[in-house]
């Protein structure tokens, strides 16, 4: 019988390597052998049947479906923080506050709430990661983004009911396509299958699956994204921060379809929209893939702004590309396709391309862009730095097993 790498499976069976990890761990894999940190799994061997969608939902599931359908409603238009006025409960009103904070980029005001949240039971906690882990990377605050990826990825071990994975996944996705990272983003999402989510959550996966076509490039589908999304959820009278960032992503996809008509007028009803109520963080965020479009509607509207918005975008990008690079250099040997891994561990013992070459029946030519292209991904230099890398990780034990890497 032959065997397979996880990846290879993962594709075979149109899941993440992350899910086939979890079915491995949890002993659903027939004839799975492990060899050190990495695995080999039979050939002919079925998916296993997906627990979630066989539960009935927890509590927690409930409580959960529950709080996100409380927090989920409109703000005023012409007065969005008239919404804390109408939240009375003392679980749900936090997430408002924190959405505002969000908006005006007031992002101690964003973790100070969440850790107040947090007290108040898991599902609550829950429905405030993913806006907190956005927070936490735009600031720098590793540490945080850790704590809560940490945190989720138990919430998922756990398997308490399809839509509480589900949004734990979502989280973890919002900082991985946010990151342009997306070989780790959730196969659910990339599938465009939101059956585990209740109709309040599905707006806000709907962005974040539009920002994963614009991490693979493919623009048409990420307008037909927002675009659908917008013509189910959108409200004239109301806003929220679904709502601004899918229309955020329509202006972004118009721009690199060429067609920066439309993209012009859809971001100066988004400009209209939000900086009246010092709602920045939107254009903080996008002004690079913008085209320059959003300093003429800035000058054009709301020059006080513009300061504001140039002063605010570096650091946050800045944080945003430091996280791009741990996160790729950490999930590596996940983002890879197996043949490419294996390249690169010989190049990181120092194996020179001239024998990688003849081992893999390649042009010394090819070997040399391949490995270019692999150590752009990683954030790396070259095999010195290849080579600091995968002793890194070998000391945090999430480095495959040699035996398993070198042909």
């Amino acid at each position: 019988m032959g065997y397979r790498t996880v990846v290879e499976t993962a594709t075979d069976w149109g899941v993440s390597p992350r899910r086939v990890h979890s079915y491995l761990r949890a002993g659903r894999v027939a004839g799975a052998v492990r060899f050190g940190a990495a695995w080999m799994i039979p050939s002919g061997v079925q998916k296993p049947s997906d627990p979630r969608r066989e539960k009935k939902p927890s509590s927690f599931a409930a409580e959960l479906d529950d709080i996100i359908a409380a927090t989920s409603a409109f703000m005023p238009r012409h007065n969005p923080d008239a919404i804390l006025d109408a939240v009375s409960d003392e679980r749900l009103r936090p997430h408002y506050e924190g959405e505002l904070a969000y908006l005006r980029g007031d992002y101690e005001r964003v973790v100070h709430l969440f850790r107040k949240i947090s007290k108040l039971g898991d599902a609550t906690k829950l429905r405030a990661c993913p806006l907190t882990i956005a927070t936490a990377i735009s600031q720098g605050d590793f540490g945080l983004y850790h704590e809560i990826e940490t945190w989720l990825k138990n919430i998922i071990q756990a398997d308490l009911g399809a839509g509480v994975t589900a949004i734990a996944e979502l989280s973890l996705d919002t900082a991985y396509t946010g990151a342009v990272v997306p070989a780790l983003v959730s196969g659910w999402l990339r599938d465009g299958d939101f059956s585990a989510l209740t109709p309040p959550a599905r707006y806000d996966a709907a962005y974040i699956r539009a920002k994963y076509f614009q991490c693979v490039k493919k623009y048409e589908s990420m307008l037909d994204v927002a675009e659908t999304a917008l013509a189910i959820y959108d409200s004239e009278r109301g806003v929220s921060l679904p709502s601004i960032n899918l229309r955020m992503a329509r202006v972004l996809a118009c721009c690199q379809l060429n067609r920066f008509d439309e993209a012009k007028r859809y971001l100066m009803g988004i400009v209209k929209m939000c900086l009246p109520h010092g709602f920045i963080t939107p254009f903080v965020e996008t002004v690079l893939d913008c085209e320059g479009l959003l300093e003429q509607c800035l000058r054009r509207e709301f020059p006080a702004y513009r300061d504001e918005v140039e002063k605010r975008w570096k650091p946050v990008t800045t944080n945003w590309v430091a996280f791009h690079n741990r996160l790729t250099q950490e999930n590596i040997m996940i983002a890879l396709p197996l043949r490419e891994t294996q390249m690169f561990a010989l190049a990181a013992r120092g194996v020179p391309y001239r024998e990688i070459a003849e081992r893999f029946g390649l042009s010394i030519g090819r070997v040399y862009n391949i490995m270019r292209e692999i150590y752009g991904q990683a954030a790396i230099s070259g095999k010195k730095e290849a080579a600091q890398l995968v002793m890194r990780l070998k000391e945090r034990d999430i480095y495959p097993n040699d035996r398993k890497i070198h042909p």
